[in-house]
Protein backbone atom coordinates (compact mmCIF):
# COMPACT_ATOMS: atom_id res chain seq x y z
CA UNK A 1 0.00 0.00 0.00
CA UNK A 2 2.59 2.27 0.45
CA UNK A 3 5.63 2.13 -1.77
CA UNK A 4 8.65 4.41 -2.25
CA UNK A 5 11.08 3.99 -4.85
CA UNK A 6 14.75 5.52 -4.75
CA UNK A 7 13.39 8.57 -2.78
CA UNK A 8 15.58 11.43 -2.14
CA UNK A 9 14.68 15.05 -0.69
CA UNK A 10 17.08 18.01 -0.96
CA UNK A 11 16.85 21.07 1.30
CA UNK A 12 19.10 23.05 -0.36
CA UNK A 13 22.19 21.07 0.01
CA UNK A 14 20.91 19.06 2.74
CA UNK A 15 20.09 15.79 1.94
CA UNK A 16 17.27 15.27 4.12
CA UNK A 17 16.42 11.17 2.41
CA UNK A 18 19.19 9.84 0.51
CA UNK A 19 17.92 6.97 -2.00
CA UNK A 20 15.23 5.25 0.26
CA UNK A 21 13.24 2.24 -0.64
CA UNK A 22 9.84 1.45 1.72
CA UNK A 23 7.40 -0.78 1.19
CA UNK A 24 4.24 -1.11 3.61
CA UNK A 25 1.85 -3.79 2.92
CA UNK A 26 -1.74 -4.37 4.15
CA UNK A 27 -2.07 -5.87 7.15
CA UNK A 28 1.39 -4.67 7.70
CA UNK A 29 2.20 -2.62 11.27
CA UNK A 30 5.49 -1.01 10.88
CA UNK A 31 8.24 0.52 12.99
CA UNK A 32 9.88 3.53 11.67
CA UNK A 33 12.66 4.16 13.68
CA UNK A 34 15.65 6.61 13.26
CA UNK A 35 17.55 9.20 15.67
CA UNK A 36 16.37 13.07 15.43
CA UNK A 37 17.33 14.27 12.03
CA UNK A 38 17.66 10.81 10.18
CA UNK A 39 14.71 11.93 7.83
CA UNK A 40 11.61 10.37 9.31
CA UNK A 41 9.22 13.08 9.19
CA UNK A 42 10.21 14.38 5.56
CA UNK A 43 9.83 10.84 4.84
CA UNK A 44 6.00 10.86 6.11
CA UNK A 45 5.42 14.17 4.20
CA UNK A 46 6.57 12.93 1.55
CA UNK A 47 3.77 9.67 1.86
CA UNK A 48 0.95 11.81 2.73
CA UNK A 49 1.62 14.30 -0.21
CA UNK A 50 2.96 17.23 1.74
CA UNK A 51 6.14 17.40 0.61
CA UNK A 52 7.27 16.54 -3.27
CA UNK A 53 10.35 13.83 -3.57
CA UNK A 54 13.67 15.89 -5.13
CA UNK A 55 14.03 11.96 -6.86
CA UNK A 56 12.55 8.57 -7.06
CA UNK A 57 8.67 7.98 -6.58
CA UNK A 58 6.00 7.71 -3.80
CA UNK A 59 2.89 5.88 -3.87
CA UNK A 60 0.03 4.61 -1.49
CA UNK A 61 -2.25 2.47 -2.81
CA UNK A 62 -0.82 2.59 -6.22
CA UNK A 63 -1.24 5.83 -6.97
CA UNK A 64 1.34 8.88 -6.59
CA UNK A 65 1.11 10.09 -3.22
CA UNK A 66 0.30 14.27 -4.15
CA UNK A 67 -2.90 12.43 -6.05
CA UNK A 68 -6.31 12.52 -4.81
CA UNK A 69 -7.09 8.93 -5.10
CA UNK A 70 -3.85 8.38 -2.90
CA UNK A 71 -5.27 11.43 -0.14
CA UNK A 72 -8.31 9.57 0.08
CA UNK A 73 -7.17 6.05 1.10
CA UNK A 74 -4.52 7.51 3.81
CA UNK A 75 -5.29 8.75 7.40
CA UNK A 76 -2.47 10.84 8.51
CA UNK A 77 -1.15 11.75 12.75
CA UNK A 78 1.13 14.55 12.89
CA UNK A 79 3.56 14.82 15.50
CA UNK A 80 1.78 17.87 17.09
CA UNK A 81 -2.08 17.59 17.00
CA UNK A 82 -4.08 20.86 15.96
CA UNK A 83 -7.74 21.43 16.21
CA UNK A 84 -9.36 24.45 16.10
CA UNK A 85 -9.94 26.16 19.59
CA UNK A 86 -13.45 26.85 19.21
CA UNK A 87 -14.81 24.43 17.97
CA UNK A 88 -16.06 21.19 20.44
CA UNK A 89 -14.50 17.89 19.22
CA UNK A 90 -17.79 16.65 18.11
CA UNK A 91 -17.69 19.53 15.73
CA UNK A 92 -14.16 19.07 14.53
CA UNK A 93 -14.95 15.53 13.74
CA UNK A 94 -18.64 16.55 11.47
CA UNK A 95 -16.25 19.06 9.86
CA UNK A 96 -13.79 16.18 9.04
CA UNK A 97 -16.46 13.85 7.66
CA UNK A 98 -18.22 16.64 5.10
CA UNK A 99 -14.45 17.47 3.63
CA UNK A 100 -14.66 13.25 3.13
CA UNK A 101 -17.83 13.75 1.73
CA UNK A 102 -19.63 10.64 3.43
CA UNK A 103 -23.36 10.61 4.42
CA UNK A 104 -24.98 12.14 7.26
CA UNK A 105 -26.12 8.78 9.09
CA UNK A 106 -22.90 7.14 8.30
CA UNK A 107 -20.72 9.62 9.37
CA UNK A 108 -23.56 9.63 12.66
CA UNK A 109 -22.36 6.54 13.00
CA UNK A 110 -18.58 6.10 12.46
CA UNK A 111 -18.06 9.63 14.93
CA UNK A 112 -20.11 7.67 18.02
CA UNK A 113 -18.19 4.72 17.21
CA UNK A 114 -15.06 6.41 17.67
CA UNK A 115 -15.90 8.46 20.43
CA UNK A 116 -16.79 4.96 22.10
CA UNK A 117 -13.51 3.56 20.94
CA UNK A 118 -11.36 6.53 22.57
CA UNK A 119 -13.90 6.93 25.59
CA UNK A 120 -14.46 10.65 24.61
CA UNK A 121 -17.78 10.67 25.90
CA UNK A 122 -16.92 13.00 29.03
CA UNK A 123 -15.39 15.67 26.71
CA UNK A 124 -16.15 15.61 23.44
CA UNK A 125 -18.57 18.46 23.42
CA UNK A 126 -16.37 20.87 24.88
CA UNK A 127 -14.27 23.68 23.31
CA UNK A 128 -10.77 21.90 22.08
CA UNK A 129 -9.28 25.30 23.43
CA UNK A 130 -9.64 23.11 27.08
CA UNK A 131 -8.13 19.86 26.11
CA UNK A 132 -5.66 18.51 27.67
CA UNK A 133 -2.43 17.21 25.06
CA UNK A 134 -4.00 13.69 25.38
CA UNK A 135 -7.61 14.82 25.55
CA UNK A 136 -6.21 16.51 22.23
CA UNK A 137 -4.63 13.20 20.51
CA UNK A 138 -7.32 11.39 21.25
CA UNK A 139 -9.85 13.38 18.68
CA UNK A 140 -7.23 14.22 16.31
CA UNK A 141 -6.86 9.65 16.04
CA UNK A 142 -10.64 9.76 15.87
CA UNK A 143 -10.51 12.07 12.71
CA UNK A 144 -7.71 10.20 10.88
CA UNK A 145 -10.02 7.01 10.88
CA UNK A 146 -13.61 8.60 10.14
CA UNK A 147 -13.20 7.95 6.88
CA UNK A 148 -12.15 3.99 7.30
CA UNK A 149 -8.42 4.48 5.61
CA UNK A 150 -7.00 1.74 4.07
CA UNK A 151 -3.26 3.53 4.88
CA UNK A 152 -2.63 5.16 8.33
CA UNK A 153 0.54 7.31 8.88
CA UNK A 154 1.48 8.22 12.63
CA UNK A 155 4.17 10.24 13.60
CA UNK A 156 5.14 10.34 16.90
CA UNK A 157 1.33 9.27 18.34
CA UNK A 158 2.28 8.44 22.46
CA UNK A 159 3.49 12.19 22.87
CA UNK A 160 1.41 13.67 25.99
CA UNK A 161 -0.76 10.22 26.19
CA UNK A 162 -1.46 8.69 29.61
CA UNK A 163 -1.06 4.79 29.80
CA UNK A 164 -4.41 4.56 29.35
CA UNK A 165 -4.95 6.43 26.72
CA UNK A 166 -1.66 4.94 25.19
CA UNK A 167 -3.35 1.39 25.79
CA UNK A 168 -6.09 2.22 23.63
CA UNK A 169 -4.36 4.13 20.43
CA UNK A 170 -1.95 0.78 20.50
CA UNK A 171 -4.81 -1.49 20.27
CA UNK A 172 -6.55 0.78 17.90
CA UNK A 173 -2.90 0.16 15.79
CA UNK A 174 -3.24 -3.41 15.82
CA UNK A 175 -7.01 -3.69 15.08
CA UNK A 176 -6.40 -1.36 12.00
CA UNK A 177 -3.23 -3.59 11.10
CA UNK A 178 -5.47 -6.84 11.70
CA UNK A 179 -8.07 -5.27 9.60
CA UNK A 180 -6.13 -5.22 6.73
CA UNK A 181 -4.89 -1.42 6.78
CA UNK A 182 -0.89 -0.82 6.07
CA UNK A 183 0.01 1.08 9.24
CA UNK A 184 3.46 3.36 9.51
CA UNK A 185 4.28 4.93 12.66
CA UNK A 186 7.60 6.74 13.52
CA UNK A 187 7.94 6.32 16.87
CA UNK A 188 10.86 6.51 19.49
CA UNK A 189 9.62 4.61 22.44
CA UNK A 190 11.78 1.37 21.14
CA UNK A 191 9.69 -0.76 23.80
CA UNK A 192 6.93 0.20 21.87
CA UNK A 193 7.98 -1.07 18.56
CA UNK A 194 9.26 -4.22 19.91
CA UNK A 195 6.12 -4.99 21.12
CA UNK A 196 3.58 -3.87 18.32
CA UNK A 197 5.40 -3.96 15.33
CA UNK A 198 5.40 -6.73 12.51
CA UNK A 199 8.51 -5.34 11.12
CA UNK A 200 11.24 -2.53 11.77
CA UNK A 201 13.00 -0.30 9.93
CA UNK A 202 16.21 1.61 10.98
CA UNK A 203 17.08 4.76 9.08
CA UNK A 204 19.78 7.25 9.43
CA UNK A 205 21.16 10.24 7.73
CA UNK A 206 18.23 9.56 5.41
CA UNK A 207 19.57 5.59 4.19
CA UNK A 208 17.68 2.58 5.24
CA UNK A 209 20.35 1.12 7.62
CA UNK A 210 18.46 -2.66 8.17
CA UNK A 211 14.38 -3.63 7.73
CA UNK A 212 12.74 -6.92 9.08
CA UNK A 213 11.40 -8.90 12.11
CA UNK A 214 12.82 -8.32 15.34
CA UNK A 215 14.36 -11.41 15.12
CA UNK A 216 15.89 -10.82 11.45
CA UNK A 217 17.22 -8.01 12.83
CA UNK A 218 18.97 -9.66 15.32
CA UNK A 219 19.78 -12.88 13.53
CA UNK A 220 21.96 -10.70 11.08
CA UNK A 221 23.33 -8.12 13.80
CA UNK A 222 24.36 -11.25 15.72
CA UNK A 223 22.67 -9.63 18.32
CA UNK A 224 20.31 -11.29 21.30
CA UNK A 225 19.49 -8.19 22.87
CA UNK A 226 16.42 -5.50 23.14
CA UNK A 227 15.89 -3.32 19.86
CA UNK A 228 16.97 -0.34 22.29
CA UNK A 229 20.27 -1.84 22.30
CA UNK A 230 20.19 -3.21 18.33
CA UNK A 231 19.06 0.86 17.60
CA UNK A 232 22.03 2.11 19.76
CA UNK A 233 24.29 -0.39 17.83
CA UNK A 234 23.43 0.25 14.45
CA UNK A 235 23.15 3.89 14.77
CA UNK A 236 26.30 4.59 16.57
CA UNK A 237 27.88 2.89 13.25
CA UNK A 238 28.89 -0.16 15.27
CA UNK A 239 27.20 -2.85 13.30
CA UNK A 240 25.09 -3.28 10.14
CA UNK A 241 26.12 -0.68 6.70
CA UNK A 242 23.33 0.99 4.90
CA UNK A 243 21.79 -1.37 2.84
CA UNK A 244 22.44 -0.92 -0.71
CA UNK A 245 19.49 0.72 -2.66
CA UNK A 246 17.90 -1.31 -4.94
CA UNK A 247 19.68 -4.84 -3.41
CA UNK A 248 18.15 -6.94 -0.96
CA UNK A 249 16.92 -5.39 2.35
CA UNK A 250 17.67 -7.70 4.57
CA UNK A 251 21.61 -7.61 3.12
CA UNK A 252 24.42 -6.42 5.50
CA UNK A 253 28.16 -5.92 5.51
CA UNK A 254 31.10 -5.05 8.25
CA UNK A 255 31.38 -1.50 8.65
Amino acid sequence: MIELSGVTKLFGTKRAVDGLDLTVRPGELYAFLGPNGAGKTTTIKMICGLLKPTAGTVRVGGHPASSPEARGLLGYVPDQPFLYDKLTGREFLRFVVEMYGIGRAEASRRIGELIETFEMGDFVDELCENYSQGMKQRVVFASALVHSPRVLVVDEPLVGLDPRSARIVKNMFVSQARGGAAVLMSIHLLAIAEELADTIGIVDHGRMLTVGTLRELRERAQHDGSLEDLFLKLTGNDGLAPVPQGGNPAGIRES
